[in-house]
C-alpha cells in the first residue's frame, strides 16, 4: 500500500516509521524548533507509576529510600515533574494537566485512577506536585507494570478534545512486566498490550515520553523504541532520568540536559502529525477509557483551583466525573471510600479483597444497572444505583468472611474514619 502525500492523513501501516534524527544543544533550541514547526500550544497529560518495585529501586540512586518517599527534598518523581513543568509550561494551553496513576492495588496493569474524584485536571505543575504528594501516602503499591492503560487514557482525552496535540509524560521506575516463563522471542501480555497501545497512539496527535527513574533494570527498554513496528510516526521517546541526573556536572546543566533529552523529538513529532492530517480530527475509534476514582477520597479542590473543574470541548475534555464536592457524593462513592479506607488499614484483607470482586454480569442482571466492577478490582463508581452498591457489600463481606480473616476492627475503624472525613 502506498502512502498518500503529506497532509492527506494516511500512512503505510506495513512499514516502520523512520527514527527522528535531532541535533539540538539546548532547551531554548528545542523551544525555537517547536515554534518553527507551528506549535504554539499543546496539552500535557501525566501518568505516574505506583508499582511495588518503587519501594526498592531507589537502593542505589535514592540512598535506599522508596522512589516515592516524601521528605524535605524532592524525590525523583517530583524532580522529573518539576523540570518538565519549567520547560513545558509555556506551551501548555490553559495550564490544565490531567494526572493519573497506575500500578497500585486498585488499578494493577489494566486501569488508571484520576488524582481527583471528579476527574478534573490539575491547575498547573504546582498542583500536580501537591496532588501527587497527597495521594502517594494513601495507596498501596502492587503491579504488574503495563503502559497500555495510561496510553489508552491519553488517546481518549485526545479524541474528546477534537484531535488537539497532546504530550503524554509517563514517569516510571521499571520496564513493562515480563514473566520468567516468557520465551525470549515472545512478548509478555503486558509488553504486547503496551506495544499495541503505542502503535495505535500513532494514529492520534499524541507524543509519548517515558521517563525512567530509579535503578532499573531497563535492559529491554533501551531497544523498546526501535522494535515497535508499523507506526504512523515515531511517537515514543525513552529518557533515562537517573543516568542524566547522576552526571558530574552543574545541577542546572543536568536539568537542561534532561529536558532536552525528553523534548528533542517533539518538533519533528508535531510536524509529522500536521503532515499526516491528524490534528483537529476525531477518529471515532478511541479506547473510550474511564479512570477509576482515587484510591482514597481526595479533597475536592486545592486552594489554587478556584476556576472551573472542567475543560470545554474546544480546549479540553468533557468532565467525566461524578460530583464536584463531597455533598454530591453518591452512595457508591461513599462505598468506594469505605473499602479504600479498609484497604489502607488491613494488609491481609487488602490482598484478599483484590480477588473478591463480584461478577459484574450478575450484578447487572440482578439490578439492571451499569457494570461497576471489572477485571477483579473496584471500578469507577459513577452512579447512584443503591441496588448494585448493596450487593457489592454483601458479596465482598461474604467473600472476606470465608477467609476467616480478623478484619472486623479494620471495618469498625473504617466506618469511624469515613464518618469523620465526610
Amino acid at each position: 500500500m502506498n502512502s498518500k502525500e503529506p497532509g492527506q492523513g494516511e500512512f503505510d501501516s506495513n512499514r516502520r516509521y523512520s527514527r527522528i534524527e535531532v541535533n539540538y544543544r539546548s532547551v531554548n533550541e528545542v523551544k525555537a524548533a517547536l515554534r518553527r514547526a507551528g506549535l504554539e500550544s499543546s496539552n500535557l497529560i501525566v501518568g505516574i507509576d505506583f508499582t511495588k518495585s518503587n519501594e526498592w529501586t531507589g537502593s542505589r540512586s535514592f540512598n535506599g529510600y522508596s522512589l516515592h518517599h516524601i521528605g524535605n527534598g524532592q524525590n525523583p518523581y517530583e524532580q522529573a515533574i518539576s523540570i518538565m513543568g519549567q520547560t513545558l509550561s509555556a506551551f501548555d494551553e490553559g495550564n490544565m494537566i490531567p494526572c493519573y496513576g497506575f500500578g497500585d492495588l486498585t488499578t494493577h496493569d489494566h486501569d488508571v485512577f484520576s488524582f481527583y474524584d471528579d476527574d478534573r485536571p490539575c491547575d498547573g505543575f504546582e498542583e500536580v506536585l501537591h496532588g501527587y504528594r497527597d495521594i502517594v501516602t494513601k495507596l498501596r503499591f502492587t503491579g504488574p507494570t503495563s503502559f497500555a492503560p495510561i496510553i489508552e487514557m491519553a488517546m481518549t482525552i485526545v479524541e474528546q478534545t477534537g484531535g488537539q496535540y497532546h504530550i503524554l509524560l509517563i514517569i516510571a521506575d521499571g520496564q513493562v512486566t515480563r514473566s520468567a516463563y516468557t520465551h525470549n522471542s515472545q512478548l509478555s501480555v503486558q509488553e504486547q498490550k503496551s506495544v499495541d497501545a503505542i502503535v495505535k497512539a500513532s494514529e492520534y496527535p499524541l507524543s509519548i515520553i517515558l521517563v525512567r527513574v530509579g535503578d532499573g533494570p531497563w535492559d529491554t527498554m533501551k531497544n523498546f523504541d526501535d522494535n515497535i513496528p508499523a507506526r504512523a510516526f515515531d511517537n515514543f521517546q525513552f529518557v533515562n532520568f537517573t543516568e542524566i541526573m547522576s552526571r558530574n556536572v552543574d545541577f542546572n546543566r543536568r536539568q537542561a540536559e534532561f529536558a532536552l533529552a525528553a523534548l528533542m523529538k517533539i518538533p519533528s513529532q508535531f510536524q509529522a502529525t500536521v503532515e499526516l492530517g491528524l490534528l483537529g480530527r476525531r477518529r471515532g475509534s478511541s479506547p473510550k477509557r474511564l479512570p477509576l476514582l482515587p484510591p482514597l477520597y481526595i479533597y475536592p479542590r486545592s486552594p489554587r483551583a478556584n476556576g472551573s473543574h472542567t475543560r470545554t470541548p474546544s480546549n479540553g475534555r468533557h468532565n467525566q466525573g461524578v460530583g464536584n464536592t463531597p455533598s454530591s457524593s453518591s452512595p457508591n462513592q461513599i462505598l468506594h471510600q469505605f473499602f479504600s479506607i479498609l484497604l489502607s488499614r488491613h494488609v491481609a484483607t487488602a490482598e484478599k479483597l483484590s480477588t473478591c470482586a463480584p461478577p459484574a454480569e450478575a450484578l447487572i442482571d440482578s439490578c439492571n444497572g451499569p457494570g461497576l466492577l471489572k477485571q477483579g478490582t473496584m471500578g469507577r463508581y459513577g452512579t447512584t444505583d443503591y441496588c448494585i452498591g448493596f450487593w457489592v457489600v454483601i458479596h465482598l463481606l461474604t467473600c472476606l468472611l470465608s477467609t476467616k480473616q480478623t478484619f472486623f476492627p479494620s471495618i469498625k475503624l473504617s466506618i469511624w474514619t469515613l464518618h469523620f472525613v465526610s
